[in-house]
């Protein structure tokens, strides 16, 4: 179990100019893009372009914050506005996509799995959940205060604040303090 902070998170810039990634967990660890089985990251985009092809990927997205983003695949095969916040929206990654923005910039919640390998999504909860439950996934408080349970007593997260794990091994339930939001990812492989 691997606790993360967004914001202590540094970025690596694309190399065509159009914005910047955070990545929070990658499987197996250290994993280059043509290796990963899974991979989950945050995303800034500053300027329309082309997305990344990712042949063999089934790629998930959700809009964070911003004005969002809106897909086009070059062969007119699919149109989208990810425009509203934390709706999770499914694609396949070899598709040729181009990207324009709906305000000056767009954060963006991304994973990643190889296809036939892996499989799972982004779900939203509200409610109490428990990490490690599944062989891998991930979770990151969106709003509110969420607490947890464990071994050296009351973990709190804060928006961008979360954990990931790579092996089933139940731990404490996380809840939210009042009202909340929280992105759940229960990974499984195939």
């Amino acid at each position: 179990m691997q606790r993360f902070d967004l914001a202590t998170i540094p970025s690596t810039p694309w190399r065509n100019g159009g914005g910047a990634t955070r990545e929070l967990a990658c499987w197996p660890p250290g994993a280059g893009m043509e290796a990963f089985d899974w991979r989950v990251s945050v995303a800034t985009v500053v300027q329309a372009g082309p997305f990344s092809a990712f042949p063999g990927i089934d790629r998930h997205i959700m809009l964070l914050q911003g004005g969002g983003l809106h897909l086009q695949a070059r062969d007119g095969s699919l149109q989208h506005a990810l425009d509203e916040l934390w709706q999770p929206f499914c694609f396949a990654g070899e598709l040729a996509l181009d990207c324009t923005l709906a305000g000056a910039t767009s954060q963006d919640f991304n994973l990643m799995l190889r296809r036939g390998a892996w499989k799972g999504g982004i779900d939203i909860v509200r409610g109490s959940v428990q990490p490690g439950v599944s062989p891998a996934g991930l979770c990151m408080v969106l709003e509110g205060t969420w607490a947890s349970e464990d071994a050296q007593g009351d973990a709190v997260f804060k928006p961008g604040q979360g954990l990931w794990w790579s092996a089933s091994t139940p731990h404490a339930s996380l809840a939210p303090r009042g009202t909340g939001t929280l992105a759940w990812l229960a990974l499984n492989p195939v």
